[in-house]
């Protein structure tokens, strides 16, 4: 997700990040590392290129620097797209574990899930998100593990 703008907001204690279709988010100082205080204010904010404009760099009156990524902004507020990409990130770092010590090779994970060897291989890829949480839960079933979903 890239920023496409930051504010200092000194009185609500927080920086607001241009998200673009996400609106704007605040993120607040408490969170930041190092923290912006009355003593060591925030002084400048900037969207970091260098972070491939996924995040913004701001540096402290003393000289000291930190980082804010867009990703935990999101978090923050709980956005539920970012969270459904999280889940599916976890749940896919699992099924290659799982793939890794099973003696299943992935024709007959294929033949378990009623699928293509090649979908097998997209569902073990970390980097794609253009799978269902529902094809993840089917894929670790039949790398025989057991789901637990728990609601706080």
């Amino acid at each position: 997700m890239k920023v496409r703008g930051v504010r200092i907001d000194r009185r609500r204690k927080c920086f607001h990040l241009d998200l673009g279709r996400k609106g704007v988010l605040d993120f607040p100082f408490a969170r930041c590392e190092p923290v912006p205080t009355r003593e060591d204010p925030a002084d400048e904010a900037f969207v970091d290129p260098e972070l491939a404009r996924e995040g913004i760099t701001f540096r402290l009156a003393s000289g000291a620097e930190g980082v804010v990524l867009a990703d935990q902004a999101l978090d923050y507020h709980s956005d539920p797209d970012y969270l459904r990409d999280l889940l599916l990130y976890r749940l896919t770092l699992e099924a290659r574990d799982r793939k890794e010590t099973s003696r299943l090779g992935v024709r007959m994970l294929g033949r378990r899930l009623g699928t293509s060897p090649a979908q097998i291989y997209r569902l073990l890829d970390p980097t794609n998100y253009r799978k269902s949480v529902d094809q993840m839960l089917r894929l670790l079933h039949a790398l025989d593990a057991k789901v637990e979903v728990t609601v706080s």
